[in-house]
Parts: C-alpha cells; structure tokens; sequence
C-alpha cells in the first residue's frame, strides 16, 4: 500500500511539473534588468611601511620631594591630583628646636656685642700703656748712653716696656678672638635660620601632585620620599621597540601616537634612543616627547607608529568592502555577473584599504552599489 501511494504521488509531482513547462511557442517570463554599477580596478600602491610599539607615558621632569632635616610632620596641605605654583607650601615640619637654637644664637651674639667696647677699651688703655712706656724707654735710654743711671734702672724700664708690649698684643688678640666669635655666631644664625626655613617644604616647580606618602605625626628624614610632583605639560611616551626595528629609528624623528584617553592620534617627535637593550623584552625603549594636550597624565598606555620605508600593497576603497561580523568581501564584475568574494584586510590608508589575499591586481571590484547580491546581472557604467 505504501508503495502504490508513492508511486501515485511521484506521478503527481510529475504531472505538476509538466503543467509548469510553457507550451511550446508560448513566451517565456522576461529575465531581472542588469543592476547598473560602477567599478574601480583594484590597484597596487606604495605606503609607508608602518611598526608599531606600545608603551607607557611618563613625566619629562618629575620631582621626588623630601625633607632635609630630621622632624615630625605637622601639616601636608595637598592631595594627589592637586595643582601646584612654583613656591607654594607643601609640607610644614615642627621646628620648635630650630627655633629654640635660633634664639641661643641670637643671645651669644648679643652678648658678645656687649662685650666689644669693653674689649675696645682694653685695648685703648693697653696702647696707652704701651705708648708710656716706650716713652719712659726713650728717655732712660739716652741717660743710659750719657752713663746718667745705672744698668739696673735700665733693665727695669726696658723691662716694662716688653710687658706693656706684650699687655698691648694680648688685648689686641682678645679683640680678635672677639670678632671671629661674633662671625661664628653670625654663621651660625644664618645656618639655623636656612634650616628653619627647610620646615616649610613648597614646590619646586608648577605641576601635578601625582603621589602621596606623608601624612601629619610621620617623622620626616632626609632622602625619604613625602611628594612626586610631575611638571605640567611635559609628558613623553616611553615605547619599547624591537632591536630588529631600532637601526631606522633615529631622534628628531616624526611618529604618529596614539593614547588611550585621547580621541585622536597626533604627531610627536622622537627626543632619545635609550642605547641599553632590556634583556628580558629583547627592546629599546625610545623616548617620544609629547605635544601639550589636555588629558594626558602618567601612566596611560599608548601606541606609536614608526616608519620604517615604504612597501606595495593591493588596496580597493573602503567603500567597497562589506563586514559581516568577522568576515569581509567585495563583490567583482565578472562576465557581467557580481560575484562576491572573501577576503582578508590590512591596514587602512585614508579612503582605501589594503586586500591581504582573496583579490588580484586589475580585479574590477564594484564600488557602488556595494551590496549587490551574488549572482545578480550587472551593468557597468562607464
């Protein structure tokens, strides 16, 4: 029974198939008109030939704030991510014992100057002395060569004119000693009040606030990190670059970046080819100063573009190719037909961009329309 009722229905579908055949003589249905395109053959050009690094943006000029005395912190008046002028107060130190030793300074000095006109007039009254007694000496002396006294009148007076000599250069040296202890102090003044001023640490230039280590109570030590200042506006891009790609790569040299964060690529000039090799990446890294742009900031990751010559590459117009999803096509004139055809693509010059395989040089791909299905007849316009 099974197989009458296939049998039956094969007949059936046989039958509906021949009713469907035009009878000879009668006129058959008019074919789809030829989609009219335009086509551009795929060409072969010469482009820079273009590597690639990333790398890491750093700071021009960074400063690592420190304390050059040893005290507690009393006050941190910035955050990180503040703004600073050139002079502004970053850290106060308590310098209660700067200020203590300021003032012991100040009152030896003061009682030193006390005791100048005392040393003044000891002077004075020992040139006087001095003064008398080579006086006296004078006049004993020509007795003494008339034979008018005796030798041991002589000896007395020459006698006292050596201690008033000696009297006379002693106040003299006490006065100098005078003086050289008032510079000391005078020194030493001066020395406690540039300390006193290193409790008031302010920045060393306008910029960025971009670390934070210190906070109030914390004992400050010379040479230990408080602040990471950043200067605003110098900021450059350190990318690691092949040692196969550094021989062409030389300073002065234009790149085009590229930074996460900013929307746009820009150009950028090479300042400084590190010359030591990083073993572990087997790279260079090569310094590119950045322009002054809004956004940049330390630490964000970018690209840059180098080029390294030039090379051929087959290109069609960005236009012509289709994406859907992961794959990419053009579609070709061929015979009057549009035949789509895969391909893979590289990189993107302008308005064009470059066929890796799936298309030949002089191919003709359609441009417009670019989504002709496969198959359809086409036209080309001239």
């Amino acid at each position: 029974m099974n197989k009458l009722h296939a049998v039956v229905s094969l007949c059936l579908f046989g039958l509906a198939a021949c009713s469907d055949t035009p009878p000879n003589g009668s006129s058959a249905t008019p074919p789809n008109p030829a989609v009219r395109v335009r086509v551009e053959s795929a060409a072969t050009q010469s482009v820079p030939a273009l590597y690639e690094a990333t790398g890491t943006v750093r700071a021009r000029t960074s400063a690592l704030i420190s304390s050059r005395l040893m005290a507690y912190v009393r006050d941190v008046k910035v955050q990180v991510g503040d703004r600073v002028r050139e002079g502004q107060p970053l850290v106060s130190l308590d310098n209660r014992d700067l200020e203590a030793s300021t003032r012991r300074a100040l009152a030896a000095r003061e009682e030193i100057r006390r005791a100048l006109p005392e040393g003044d007039s000891a002077v004075a009254a020992a040139k006087a002395s001095l003064d008398l007694a080579q006086s006296t000496f004078q006049r004993f002396n020509e007795l003494y060569q008339k034979k008018s006294i005796s030798d041991q009148e002589f000896d007395e007076v020459s006698g006292k004119r050596r201690a008033a000599q000696a009297n006379y250069d002693m106040m003299l040296s006490r006065r100098a000693q005078l003086d050289a202890k008032l510079a000391q102090i005078e020194e030493e003044i001066r020395s406690a009040q540039v300390s006193a001023g290193f409790a008031e640490i302010t920045a060393p230039f306008a910029g960025l606030v971009s670390a934070k280590s210190v906070e109030p109570g914390v004992l400050a030590a010379p040479g230990v990190p408080l602040l990471t200042i950043e200067r605003d506006g110098g900021y450059r891009l350190e990318a690691s670059v092949e040692e196969s790609k550094l021989a062409p790569i030389r300073t002065g040299q234009l790149v085009r970046v590229k930074l996460d964060g900013i929307d746009r690529p820009f150009a950028a000039r090479v300042s400084e080819i590190v010359p030591a090799v990083d073993p572990a990446a087997r790279a260079n890294t090569v310094k590119i100063d950045l322009p002054a742009l809004g956004g940049i900031r330390s630490g964000m990751f970018g690209r840059a573009s180098f080029e390294l010559g030039s090379r051929s590459m087959l290109t069609v117009p960005a236009a012509a190719v289709v994406e859907r999803g992961q794959l990419r096509s053009v579609t070709i004139a061929e015979n009057g037909i549009a035949r789509a055809r895969l391909i893979t693509t590289g990189q993107r010059d302008g308005d064009r961009i470059e066929v890796l395989s799936g298309l030949h040089p002089g191919e003709s791909v359609v441009i417009s329309p670019a989504n002709v299905a496969d198959g359809t007849r086409i036209e080309v316009q001239p």
